[in-house]
C-alpha cells in the first residue's frame, strides 16, 4: 500500500507495527517532502488509539508550543523585562539630592573642572571662551520627553563662557530622577501636610529655586528649552530677585496674538464706564428714562446670577470631566496607551526635533531612550500628564501670556529657523510681547539649538551676557603688579 495513504488514514484502522514502518519511510522521503507545508501537518490520534501512535515533543522540536522562544516586550527598542533603579544607571559624573522626598539626579560642570579634564586629556590647551567671568552660575531646565542628556554638549563650554558653575537637573517624570507614587504618597495625611505634587508645575519651580541654594548663590540665570521655558518664567515670577537674565530656547510658551489687547480693554472700559456715568447724570429729572435705568439695572444683576450659575455649572462639569480623564489615565488601558503612544512616535518625535534627522545617531538615540529603563517610568508620565491637566495652581493666575509684559530681567530668545514643533513666529512674537528681549535666529538648525548647533549656541549666549552684564576676562579683573 501507498505509505501516504497509509498515513493519512485514521490511527484506529492501521496496526500499530505497520504505522512505525510508515513513520520510517517518511524520514527518507525525497527532499521535497521537508517544505514547511508539510512539515507542519500533525495528526491528532483518536481517542481509542494507543500512547505508542502520539507524536512526542522529543520528535518535533520545531513544533512543540513549550520550545518556542518568548518575545520579550519592548518600547521603543528599550526591553520592559528588566526595569532597573535610577541609580544603577546613573553616569559616572551623576549627582543625587532629595528634595521634598524625591530624589533628583543633576550634573554640575564648572570651569576648573573642565579645564582640568581638558588639559589631562590633552584636547585643547586653551579653550576659546576661556578666562571670561559672571556672577551668577546656569541652571538649565530641559523639555518635554527629555533629560540632562540634552544639554551633555553644551555645559562644559557654558562653564568656560561663565568661569560658574553649570547644573542641570532632571524634572520628575524624566531622565534619572526617582518616580515617586503619588497617589499613595499624597493619601497620607491632610490637605495642609500633604506633600507637593512632585509632577506639578510648582514643584519643578521650587526645585529650581532649591538649586540656586544648592549652588550657594543669590541669583542664577535660568536657561529653559521647549517646556522647561515655562518652568524657567514662572521661577521668576515666583521669585524675581534670584533670577538675574532668562534664555529661552525655543519656548514653548504661546506667545500672545494681539500685543495691545489689555490696554484696549482697560482703555473701552473707562470709556464705557464714563458713558454710562454720563447717561445716569442726564436722566435725572426724566420718569421714563428713570424707570429704564432702573429695568436695565435689574436686568443687569440678573444677567450677571446667570452668568455666575453657568460659570458654577461649567466649573463643576469641568471638574468632574477632569476627574474622568486622571481615573482613565491611570487605569490599566490609560497606561497601555501612553505606553504605545511613545513606541509608536518617541523615536519619530526625536528625529522630527532635529533639521536634519541623519544626524541623529545611535548615541543620540540610548541617551533619550534610556529613561525607558527606569521602574515605573509610563506611571511618572500619566501622572505628569494629570498634574497637567489638574493644576489648580497654575489656573489661580493669569495666562502666562498675559504676564510676560511683567519681566523686567535681561531675556534672550533663540530658536530655529526649521522648528517642526514650535514655529520661529511663535518666538518672534514672544519676543515682542516681553519688553527689552533679544531674539537670535539660527540657520539651518530645528527644535534643538543646543545640540544642532553647539558653537552657535554658546557664541549667542556668550554675546548676550557681555551685552547685559558686562562680562570681563578674569585678567582684567586680577590686581596690577
Amino acid at each position: 500500500m501507498n505509505t501516504c495513504v497509509l498515513h493519512l488514514l485514521p490511527a484506529c484502522l492501521v496496526s500499530p507495527q505497520l504505522q512505525l514502518q510508515t513513520r520510517r519511510k517518511l524520514l527518507n522521503l525525497p527532499s521535497v517532502w521537508e517544505k514547511p507545508i508539510f512539515r507542519s501537518l500533525q495528526i491528532v490520534p483518536s481517542a481509542s488509539s494507543s500512547s505508542s501512535t502520539s507524536f512526542s515533543p522529543a520528535e518535533y522540536p520545531e513544533i512543540s508550543p513549550g520550545t518556542r522562544p518568548k518575545r520579550k516586550r519592548q518600547i521603543a527598542g528599550i526591553d520592559q523585562e528588566e526595569l532597573q533603579d535610577p541609580a544603577i544607571l546613573a553616569d559616572p559624573d551623576s549627582c543625587f539630592c532629595e528634595f521634598k522626598g524625591v530624589q533628583i539626579h543633576h550634573k554640575i560642570y564648572d570651569a576648573e573642572s573642565v579645564a582640568t579634564n581638558l588639559s589631562e586629556e590633552g584636547t585643547i590647551s586653551q579653550p576659546p571662551h576661556a578666562n571670561k567671568r559672571v556672577n551668577f552660575p546656569m541652571i538649565l531646565l530641559h523639555g518635554f520627553g527629555a533629560s540632562i542628556f540634552s544639554w551633555n554638549r553644551a555645559m562644559k563650554p557654558l562653564a568656560q563662557i561663565t568661569g560658574k558653575k553649570i547644573l542641570a537637573f532632571d524634572r520628575p517624570a524624566f531622565g534619572l530622577t526617582a518616580r515617586l507614587n503619588h497617589v499613595n504618597h499624597s493619601s497620607q495625611g491632610s490637605e495642609d501636610t500633604r506633600p507637593f505634587n512632585p509632577y506639578s508645575m510648582i514643584f519643578s519651580v521650587l526645585a529650581t529655586l532649591y538649586f540656586i541654594d544648592f549652588l550657594a548663590a543669590e541669583k542664577a540665570i535660568l536657561v529653559g528649552h521647549s517646556a522647561g521655558s515655562i518652568v524657567a518664567v514662572e521661577a521668576y515670577f515666583e521669585a524675581p530677585e534670584r533670577v538675574a537674565a532668562l534664555i529661552l530656547v525655543a519656548p514653548a510658551i504661546v506667545a500672545p496674538l494681539n500685543l495691545g489687547h489689555v490696554t484696549k480693554d482697560n482703555s473701552s472700559g473707562k470709556s464705557n464706564q464714563t458713558e454710562g456715568e454720563e447717561l445716569e447724570v442726564n436722566s435725572k429729572g426724566n420718569w421714563f428714562t428713570t424707570v429704564f435705568s432702573i429695568l436695565s439695572k435689574v436686568s443687569q444683576y440678573l444677567g450677571q446670577a446667570i452668568m455666575r450659575l453657568v460659570k458654577g455649572m461649567g466649573g463643576m462639569i469641568n471638574s468632574l470631566y477632569k476627574k474622568a480623564l486622571s481615573a482613565f489615565l491611570r487605569s490599566a488601558v490609560g497606561i497601555m496607551l501612553v505606553r504605545m503612544i511613545i513606541d509608536k512616535f518617541g523615536l519619530a518625535a526625536v528625529r522630527n526635533a532635529w533639521y536634519d534627522p541623519k544626524q541623529v545617531d545611535d548615541h543620540v538615540l540610548q541617551g533619550y531612550t534610556k529613561p525607558l529603563r527606569v521602574k515605573d517610568w509610563d506611571r511618572a508620565l500619566v501622572e505628569y500628564t494629570v498634574a497637567m491637566l489638574t493644576d489648580s495652581a497654575s489656573e489661580s493666575k493669569l495666562p502666562l501670556s498675559k504676564r510676560l509684559s511683567d519681566i523686567s530681567c535681561p531675556v534672550l530668545i533663540i530658536t530655529g529657523d526649521s522648528d517642526r514643533l514650535v514655529p520661529p513666529w511663535n518666538s518672534e512674537r514672544l519676543s515682542r510681547a516681553i519688553p527689552g528681549s533679544c531674539l537670535e535666529i539660527i540657520k539651518n538648525c530645528g527644535h534643538l539649538p543646543h545640540e544642532e548647533k553647539v558653537d552657535e549656541f554658546v557664541s549667542i549666549v556668550d554675546r548676550f551676557l557681555e551685552r547685559a552684564f558686562g562680562v570681563q576676562k578674569e585678567s582684567d579683573l586680577q590686581p596690577a603688579t
